[in-house]
């Protein structure tokens, strides 16, 4: 099985707190007449869900997007 892997949904609209508990443990951020979900995803299953979710609440699906691995810079030694 593979790992969890961050995601970020983005709707258009700046949607309510309302609509937070549909999106359980996803964080939502509202940005220039956008909302984005954003949070860990276990599998393909878990994610197509939510994409469900979000046309089923009438909600418009902007884009799905992998959210970047975190970066660890490295320094060099000589």
């Amino acid at each position: 099985m593979a790992p969890e892997q961050d995601y970020e949904l983005v709707i258009r609209g700046e949607i309510g707190d309302r609509f937070a508990a549909a999106f359980a443990g996803m964080r939502l951020e509202r940005v220039s007449g956008r909302t984005v979900l954003a949070g860990p995803v276990r599998d393909q299953a878990e994610l197509h869900g939510l994409i469900e979710r979000i046309g089923e609440l009438g909600l418009e699906l902007v884009s799905v997007n992998p959210a970047p691995a975190p970066t660890h810079h490295r320094r060099d030694r000589p």
